[in-house]
């Protein structure tokens, strides 16, 4: 039997030796997620950003010119300069209904992951 410092004190660490020879099972908050679900859920997260990326640039751009030259001047027949004026107000408009879907979205799907988890 060993004494002194070289022998080995588990028990104030609050451990006895018994303990350590048990294979408790995690907790359920501390099992890990299965690596497939959350892949999937960054390649998700992941297209959706692309996606509303993609319409960020191209809708707003798109309607400002699209409203300039062929409703504002086209059918409205305003000036040249009217027409910039209330394109670009157009443009303001769709990036932030843009915005909001995108935050829509992410909401409902952030949500979704949630409780997804939390059932798990």
């Amino acid at each position: 039997m060993l004494r002194g410092k070289s022998r080995l004190n588990v028990e104030w660490l609050g451990y006895s030796p018994g303990l350590l020879l048990e294979r408790r099972r995690p907790q359920p908050e501390r099992m890990p997620r299965s690596p497939g679900r959350n892949e999937s859920s960054l390649a998700s997260t992941l297209k959706t950003l692309l996606f509303f990326t993609a319409l960020m640039i191209t809708v707003p751009i798109g309607l400002y010119f699209t409203t300039k030259s062929y409703v504002f001047e086209g059918a409205f027949g305003m000036s040249t300069r009217d027409s910039y004026f209330y394109a670009a107000i157009v443009a303001v408009v769709a990036v932030h209904v843009v915005l909001a879907l995108f935050v829509y979205v992410a909401w409902n799907e952030g949500s979704r992951q949630w409780r997804e988890g939390k059932q798990d």
